[in-house]
């Protein structure tokens, strides 16, 4: 029985981090090799655009205008550090918590999507663009939507079990 938990647990973390680095640089593959920079076009007017978008910096352009050496080596460190340190929490996280398991997965996943555009390109891919009138909300991609669901599921987990850890 022990032995099928922890085989659930890391079938969920595995399908998870596959699933959300397939959509994930897909879809930027796609908008980059489909649009030219800060091209954009209406998917739902007055809500929603597709715009391509590359962010050097971080959430709402943190470090953008940063020495591009200094903000590639911080981001990545960070990103690995992020990274390390989820994935000594999933370790961690008892073994009939999945919703837990599947909000750090989701959140690695995503931390593990843009960090392989920060190495390969040294900025974000970002492309889905929300607003209502001229109040934008910043250009995202398919990771920090991953990271914001598996943060969203993460805390209600938390709120409803009070614990995580054994």
């Amino acid at each position: 029985m022990k032995g099928d938990m922890v085989n659930r647990k890391y079938i969920i973390l595995s399908l998870a981090l596959v699933i959300v680095l397939l959509l994930d640089q897909a879809t930027k593959l796609s908008i980059a090799s489909s649009y030219n920079l800060y091209e954009s076009s209406a998917v739902i007017h007055g809500l929603f655009n597709i715009t391509y978008i590359r962010n050097p910096g971080a959430a709402f352009g943190f470090l953008a205008g940063a020495d591009p050496v200094f903000r590639s080596t911080f981001f990545i460190a960070v990103s690995v550090a992020a990274v390390v340190f989820i994935a000594l929490v999933i370790r961690k996280v008892r073994q009939e918590e999945t919703v837990a398991v599947l909000g750090l997965s989701l959140i690695l996943g995503g931390a593990l999507g843009n960090l392989i555009d920060r190495i390969r390109l040294g900025e974000v891919i970002d492309f889905l663009d929300v607003y209502v009138g001229s109040y934008h909300w910043p250009a995202f991609n398919m990771a920090d939507s991953a990271i914001s669901i598996g943060a969203f599921l993460l805390i209600l987990e938390i709120i409803k079990k009070k614990s995580l850890f054994d």
